[in-house]
């Protein structure tokens, strides 16, 4: 919300509970479960960033987790078709690709058509919700962009980096991705402005990983049966960001390695 109103944009959030009072943005309490309190909170924008789920697997029960993310994120898109919206932009989730890769990716960097592969109720709401999205925007015509957000970290998180050098496979889970939250608040606003048609998804990360040993040997240790696609930088992501340098313009600017030494 900060990065959107640094850059001029004037925004209504919406929480369950009232945002801290130098926030600098008007915010309505409201349930986005309840279809009638997401058509009041979106009346009269021009393009919703829609960001508010159970944001992980284990937090809530799986049926749970799956049934209210999935009623909050059809209440949106919903909501955003009947009032003619312009565009809407949410966060998916880089678990969609297969996360925790208990079974071997089928290639590396992995990118977009490597989905879908939920192995959580999580991961199959966020899965069934970019069905919604090309469904929903091949019949309102609103541009929809889901952004596939890796481990979304920041600066504080960083100083744990270093448990994870000694054992590739403590950060296997998602090939050692992360995205710094600036990064990630970039990227929303992005995605407001880019040339997007009907329904597109992107995955957000960090250019790196979180490992200081190269990309191309975590792979081989942990994913020996997995072959690289293209030839990789040295510690360059397994989360390919390339569509979304493209058609978002989106380049990460942050960095673990500028708050602790490799």
């Amino acid at each position: 919300m900060r990065d959107l109103l640094e850059h001029g944009f004037e925004v209504v959030a919406t929480d369950v509970r009232p945002g801290p009072p130098d926030l600098g943005a008007q915010v309505l309490v409201a349930d986005l479960t309840e279809y009638g309190q997401a058509v009041e909170v979106l009346q009269g924008v021009d393009a919703v960033v829609h960001l508010a789920n159970i944001p992980a697997p284990g937090l809530r029960t799986p049926s749970e987790t799956f049934n209210d993310n999935t009623v909050m994120n059809s209440n949106v898109f919903l909501a955003a078709a009947q009032l003619k919206i312009g565009r809407v932009v949410w966060a998916s989730s880089e678990t969609t690709l297969g996360l925790p890769f208990d079974v071997p990716p089928r290639y590396a960097p992995v990118d977009e058509a490597h989905y879908p592969y939920p192995t959580s109720t999580y991961a199959l709401s966020k899965v069934v919700t970019e069905t919604l999205a090309e469904h929903v925007s091949g019949w309102s015509g609103i541009p929809f962009v889901a952004l596939r957000f890796s481990n979304v970290l920041g600066p504080d998180d960083y100083q744990a980096f270093p448990g994870y050098w000694d054992d590739a496979r403590l950060r296997r889970w998602n090939l050692w991705g992360y995205i710094d939250t600036r990064d990630a608040a970039a990227s929303c606003r992005l995605a407001l402005d880019a040339p997007v048609q009907g329904a597109r998804s992107f995955i957000i990360a960090a250019a790196d990983t979180v490992m200081n040993r190269p990309s191309a040997d975590l792979l081989k240790e942990v994913y020996p049966g997995v072959e690289l696609t293209r030839e990789i930088g040295e510690f360059e992501t397994l989360l390919a960001i390339d569509d979304a340098r493209e058609v978002l313009g989106f380049v990460p600017q942050h960095t673990w390695r500028d708050h602790v030494t490799p």
